[in-house]
């Protein structure tokens, strides 16, 4: 964030990071800022659960819901794009290396504004053209994405009232991209803050009136909140005019179609595991892309959390390849696998233990029964087999565009998992319903982990497979055993509420007690990043 009266100018976390003066050691500043960063992801993820809930409430597993979530495919995949992934790892390299060049001096231009004024007039037109084409094309859209719904007309106009987020979501990743690569984190985690405010607000305020379609119009209003949420704190950071003019060249040479186009080939293959999964979901009876829907929602919490790890070294990584420290890199890289990994397995623990109470709890009133939240518990647990293989994909795909290369290999191993995840789909949805659909995608995301794994060190960033497949083993055995002593507990004890209560406590307890008896040194640093975060005594 912007500086205080009593620190006028304090830098970004990576400056700090690469002064070798600094007074606050690297891991505590790293410590720091993902605290913070995860800190308002809880936050916006209780309020997505909440947004949820009222969703579940209101409309329950039916077509209402279906119609919906639909058209919450426009921005998923807008999400993934354009705030997450493709404009993150484009543009954080590329501002990384203006602010490297900054550091360096002797340029006639701030290269920092220069970058702004190339890319982003162009980016806004452009994302406002697709969005409209959105708008224009929504029945096709819709007849694509779900061919086997009776009555798309619901989907039509839900998928319409989405479209600006192909806009808003855009000029929200430029911000929290350019955010992120000065170090300034806790902006950039709020934004879903605001998004969901705007959803809630909206589907509570008109739902009697609108149906389901206020919730899409929540959609929007929440996605310009995003907006107005980074505006202030990008303003601030750009320097201001000097007496010359900008002389143009053409764009970034880190923005060119050869660095773009495998960006978002990347982005677009992975985010269509959704479009195969509710392709296939849409010839099941009413309500089974809702309860995937709810399933994944919940289950990818722990993933959440785990890669605001990533995100917040993410920036590092660029700055340490654009000096040429690469061997710095591969330290950063390996431990950032193995600790993102150690947190989702113990989230993976916990989906997998307490799994039908999480749902009793979270869902279970109104139009969402008890059938609803046996089908989506069993989902949920079938999902959480791949939320290890879906992590190590999101942090894998930042030192392969870290160093603003093209590189196609992360397509390549992307396409081949999505082709697994449609043959297994195809052969599984029929006889298991959406929890062969579930398979199928933990089948697709792990297949594609283990090609980008196995590919990273001889393209990007020199790291051991070996080593990093051995770092996760002992935190892969502490959440099998994490996640029989949560379902044991879940059983044991009577209630939703204190039976869910008694998974949390068991399963987190004896995942780190099993973790240190493995001796497993992930169990180790991840006790050291709180006490980082939250130091005793001071």
């Amino acid at each position: 964030m912007s500086g205080t009266a009593t620190d006028p100018d304090p830098g970004t976390t990576a400056d700090k990071l690469s002064t070798p003066g600094a007074r606050t050691r690297p891991g505590r500043l790293l410590a720091r800022a993902a605290g913070g960063a995860a800190g308002l992801t809880v936050v916006a993820a209780l309020l997505g659960l909440v947004r949820d809930q009222a969703i579940a409430r209101l409309f329950g597993a039916s077509h209402a819901s279906d119609a919906f979530l639909i058209a919450w495919t426009v921005p998923e995949m807008a999400a993934t794009l354009l705030i997450e992934d493709g404009m993150a790892l484009l543009l954080v390299p590329a501002f990384s290396l203006a602010l490297t060049r900054r550091a360096e001096g002797g340029h006639v231009q701030d290269p920092v504004r220069t970058l702004v004024a190339d890319t982003l007039p162009r980016l806004s037109a452009a994302l406002a053209c697709a969005g409209g084409l959105l708008v224009w094309g929504a029945p096709w859209a819709v007849g694509v994405l779900a061919p086997g719904l009776d009555d798309p007309r619901l989907a039509v106009d839900c998928t319409r009232l989405t479209a600006v987020t192909v806009l808003t979501f855009g000029i929200t990743g430029y911000f929290s991209a350019a955010l992120r690569a000065h170090g300034r984190f806790l902006a950039p985690a709020g934004v879903y803050i605001a998004y969901n405010i705007g959803i809630i607000g909206m589907t509570l305020a008109l739902h009697s009136v609108w149906g389901v379609r206020a919730a899409a119009a929540g959609v929007a209003v929440g996605s310009l909140l995003m907006v107005l949420t980074l505006l202030p704190t990008f303003v601030r950071l750009m320097p201001g005019r000097s007496g010359r003019r900008t002389v143009r060249r053409g764009g970034s040479a880190l923005l060119g179609a050869t660095v773009l186009a495998p960006v978002v080939l990347f982005v677009v293959s992975r985010q269509s595991q959704v479009f195969v999964e509710r392709f296939l979901a849409s010839s099941l009876p009413d309500g089974a892309i809702s309860h995937l829907n709810y399933a994944q929602k919940v289950a990818q919490l722990p993933m959440v959390l785990s890669m605001m790890i990533c995100t917040v070294t993410f920036p590092v990584v660029a700055r340490a390849l654009a000096a040429g420290d690469r061997e710095g890199a591969r330290r950063r890289v390996e431990r950032d696998l193995a600790l993102a990994g150690t947190v989702v397995l113990l989230g993976t623990a916990a989906v997998l233990g307490c799994a039908p109470r999480i749902v009793e709890v979270l869902f279970q009133r109104g139009a969402f029964d008890a059938a609803d939240t046996a089908a989506t518990a069993g989902v949920m647990r079938v999902y959480a087999l791949g939320l290890l293989g879906h992590t190590l994909v999101g942090a894998l795909c930042r030192p392969y565009f870290s160093a603003g290369r093209p590189t196609w290999y992360p397509l390549g191993a992307m396409g081949a998992g999505l082709l697994v995840t449609t043959a297994a789909g195809l052969l599984l949805t029929a006889p298991y319903g959406v929890e062969g659909i579930a398979a199928a995608n933990a089948v697709g995301i792990s297949t594609a982990a283990l090609l980008m794994l196995l590919g990273l060190g001889t393209r990007a960033v020199a790291v051991r497979p070996g080593t990093v497949a051995l770092s996760l083993a002992r935190p892969v055995a502490a959440a099998g055993v994490a996640a029989a002593a949560g379902r044991l507990a879940t059983d044991l004890v009577p209630g939703p509420v204190t039976g869910l209560a008694a998974g949390c406590l068991v399963v987190p307890l004896t995942f780190l007690l099993t973790g240190l008896v493995l001796r497993a040194p992930e169990a180790v640093h991840l006790l050291a990043l709180i006490r980082q975060r939250f130091p005793h005594g001071r």
